[in-house]
């Protein structure tokens, strides 16, 4: 029988690349795909996605048993956290201000200086960097984040439209990345992307966080925008063309489903396992919707995940 050729798409566009890290520690690439998530057959696909685990700048209290038993006592501090993130196998660490917002302990720039600066210490590998929420908080202790990290070229988030133009001249004055931070919305997302690079952020130093849904709570929704922006990009729309951030573990690690223990029904089964497979799952179909940064907590995921792109790339 003669070979049946694979159908193929020719894309114009490509994914801009964006580059973490520097200035003595590590770098991580992602970005630079002209093909749709893992189409190798279909187009270039340079760097694999990059797993971030997520850390707080003081200890969680809002982290169920199981995750705080497989961190253990690293979570002291957030140099600790962050030697064991990268034991975990950590490409990236996210540093969240948690003590910054104003219902938490309201801490202010110097806290977050100094906890930057101890991470940086700690680890050689990129950092990025999440305020609390608050605009008038972020654009605080963002700033400051991004003083004491000056030419580590870090990210920060959330770059939003509330507040993106402070962000965005302390990511040009530092040489960071910005994180346009966007509901899930596609025309949203690229409006952000285009009042960020408007005041000068070059594109290459942007990253977009369109919001991530967990499964059952909009993931399906999340994965359709995704999925747009990824289309666009590769049509050759230049701004939708830049790396997407998915904040997988707190969506996952934040709905009943990966916290109940008691009062479910006893086919949810072992609570550990399914919250584990809630985190996984979340996770694994958005890296399929194209996402280039995951964000990970438990321990067991981040193996999970590494082993999937292992699969998913050519050796």
């Amino acid at each position: 029988m003669p070979e049946v050729p694979v159908a193929t798409e020719k894309w114009t566009g490509k994914v801009r690349e964006v580059k973490l890290g520097g200035g003595g520690r590590k770098t991580v690439t992602v970005g630079g795909e002209a093909a749709l998530p893992f189409l190798h057959f279909e187009g270039s696909i340079p760097n694999r996605p990059a797993i971030a685990i997520e850390i707080n700048d003081r200890k969680p209290n809002d982290w169920p048993p199981a995750l705080m038993q497989a961190w253990g006592d690293a979570l002291n501090s957030p140099a600790s956290a962050a030697k064991k993130a990268v034991e975990f196998g950590a490409d990236l660490i996210v540093l969240n201000l948690k003590s910054a917002h104003p219902e938490d302990m309201n801490t202010g720039a110097a806290e977050a200086a100094k906890n930057v600066s101890d991470v940086l210490a700690a680890v050689d590998v990129p950092l990025i960097v999440i305020g609390p929420g608050v605009a008038e908080k972020d654009n605080e202790v963002l700033v400051a984040a991004a003083d004491a990290a000056r030419g580590q070229r870090i990210a920060l988030g959330n770059c939003e439209e509330k507040n993106y133009r402070t962000i965005a001249a302390s990511c040009i004055a530092n040489g960071h990345i910005a994180i346009a931070s966007t509901p899930i919305e596609i025309n949203l997302a690229k409006q952000l992307n285009i009042l960020i690079s408007d005041v000068g952020v070059p594109a290459d130093s942007i990253l977009m966080d369109p919001t991530t849904g967990a499964l059952g709570y909009g993931l399906e929704y999340t994965y359709s925008v995704m999925e747009r922006l990824r289309l666009a990009a590769l049509m050759g729309d230049a701004m939708t063309a830049l790396p997407i951030l998915c904040d997988v573990g707190e969506e996952s690690w934040r709905q009943k489903e990966a916290r109940a223990t008691t009062g479910v029904p006893p086919t949810w089964g072992d609570a550990t396992q399914r919250a584990i497979n809630w985190e996984s799952i979340t996770a694994i179909s958005l890296l399929h919707a194209g996402a280039n940064i995951i964000t990970l907590r438990h321990p067991k995921v981040i193996e999970l995940l590494k082993n999937s792109i292992n699969q998913l790339f050519p050796a």
